[in-house]
C-alpha cells in the first residue's frame, strides 16, 4: 500500500527530508506526498518544485493544511517546541504521525504527547536517524553477535566545530541545552542500544566555553549505568576547535569480556582477546576491519519505510513513541543532573512525569 503523507517542515533539515528521505520512498511506491507545510514561503516553494507538487498542495498555515489535506499520516520536521501543536492537529484528523526527534522540548510535553497518542489509538514513530545509519547498524550487528561476550562499557565521543552563531541552525544557538537536547538525544540513544538495556542512572556536567556563540551549554560529560550492569561514558561538544568527530563521523567503543569493537569515522574494527595470552596490548587500526552492511536505505529513509511496514500491520518500529520515551528520559535526566549536580535515577524520573500526566488527565 502507498501511504499519503502530509509533510510539515520544508526548510532547514526539512529541506533535506524533501531532497533525500521522502524521494527515496516516493520512488519505490512506499509513500506519496499529499501536502506540504512551511511558514517560510521560499523554502516551501523550493521543496514544492523538488517534490513536483502542485501549488494548491502547499500551505504556510498548518491549520489550513490539516483542514484541506486528506492523508494517512503526517511527518513533522520542525523545532521540538512546536511538535505538540502539530500532533494535536494530526490526531484531530485521525492521522498517524512520524516525527523528528526529540518527541518535544520538555519531558512534560513528551510524556503528554505519548499519552495523547496512546489514547487516540493512532501510531507514532520518532526518527532516530543516527542509530539507523549504516555504520552504527554495522557496529550494532558486531556487538549483537555476542562473540565479544558480556558488555562492560560503551563510550561515545562527539566533537564538532559549530561554535559560530547559526552554524547549527539558529534555534539551537538560542536554546538552553543544545548539546543534550539536539545532540545527546541521538548519541545516548545509540549507547543504550549498544549496551542492550535501558539506562538506570545518569550523572552529567555541562558548560559553555567563552568562544561558543550560544545561549546554552555546548559541552557535556555524562556517565551512564544500564540495567544489565554495563556502564557508559559520553563526551560531547558542538564548540570543539577542529571538528575531530563531527556528525556521522563520531567515535564509539564497546568494551566486552572477550573483545573490543570500535567505530571511528565510519570505519568499524574488532579486537578479539586471545585466550592463551595472559596480558594483551593493541592499538587502533590494527584490529579486524568489518565491512559496512549493505542496504538501499539508511537513516530516515529506512525509518519511513519501517513506519509504513508498521502501518501495514507489522511489528512496531523500534523507535515507536512508547519506547522512545526512554531516549527522551535520558536526555532530560541528564539536564536535571547537570542542574542539581547529582546522579538521576532515570526510570524513576520518567515514571514521575507519567504519573503526574495521568493525574492531570484524571482531573
Amino acid at each position: 500500500m502507498t501511504y499519503k503523507v502530509l509533510h510539515v517542515g520544508a526548510g532547514g533539515f526539512g529541506a533535506f527530508w524533501c531532497d533525500t528521505y521522502l524521494p527515496a520512498n516516493i520512488a519505490d511506491g512506499t509513500i506519496e506526498i499529499a501536502g506540504l507545510v512551511d511558514i517560510d514561503s521560499k523554502a516551501l516553494e523550493r521543496s514544492r518544485k523538488h517534490l513536483g507538487l502542485k501549488p494548491e498542495q502547499c500551505f504556510t498555515s498548518a491549520e489550513e493544511a490539516f483542514q484541506m489535506v486528506s492523508a494517512d499520516f503526517c511527518s513533522i520536521v520542525i523545532p521540538p517546541a512546536l511538535h505538540e501543536s502539530i500532533v494535536d492537529l494530526a490526531l484531530a484528523r485521525g492521522m498517524h504521525i512520524l516525527s523528528e526527534k526529540p518527541i518535544a522540548d520538555t519531558m512534560e510535553a513528551s510524556v503528554r504527547i505519548a499519552a495523547k497518542v496512546k489514547a487516540s489509538g493512532r501510531k507514532m514513530g520518532i526518527t532516530m536517524s543516527h542509530r539507523f545509519d549504516q555504520d552504527k547498524t554495522t557496529l550494532k550487528g558486531v556487538v549483537s553477535a555476542q562473540a565479544l561476550g558480556r558488555i562492560n562499557t560503551v563510550s561515545c565521543r562527539f566533537a564538532s566545530d559549530m561554535r559560530v552563531h547559526d552554524t547549527w541552525g539558529r534555534f539551537r544557538h538560542e536554546m538552553a541545552h543544545p548539546m543534550l537536547i539536539e545532540g545527546a538525544v541521538h548519541h545516548l540513544d545509540i549507547m543504550a542500544d549498544l549496551a542492550g538495556a535501558s539506562c538506570t542512572s545518569i550523572f552529567s556536567r555541562t558548560w559553555k566555553p567563552e568562544w561558543a556563540e550560544y545561549n546554552g551549554d555546548t559541552d557535556a560529560l555524562v556517565l551512564l549505568e544500564f540495567a544489565n550492569g554495563a556502564r557508559g561514558v559520553y563526551e560531547a561538544s558542538s564548540a570543539q576547535s577542529t571538528g575531530l568527530n563531527d556528525w556521522t563521523s563520531e567515535y564509539f567503543r564497546v568494551e566486552a569480556a572477550a573483545g573490543t569493537a570500535i567505530l571511528d569515522h565510519r570505519e568499524v574494527e574488532v579486537f578479539h582477546r586471545q585466550p592463551k595470552r595472559i596480558r594483551q596490548t593493541n592499538r587502533q587500526g590494527k584490529g579486524q576491519q568489518v565491512s559496512l552492511l549493505p542496504g538501499k536505505k539508511w537513516r530516515n529513509a529506512l525509518l519511513i519505510e519501517q513506519f509504513c511496514q508498521w502501518l501495514d500491520g507489522g511489528s512496531p518500529m523500534a523507535t515507536n513513541i512508547e519506547d522512545n520515551l526512554q531516549s527522551v528520559a535520558m536526555v532530560f535526566s541528564a539536564i536535571e543532573s547537570a542542574r542539581i549536580g547529582q546522579p538521576i535515577r532515570v526510570q524513576e524520573f520518567l515514571e514521575s512525569f507519567q504519573e503526574s500526566t495521568a493525574l492531570g488527565a484524571a482531573k
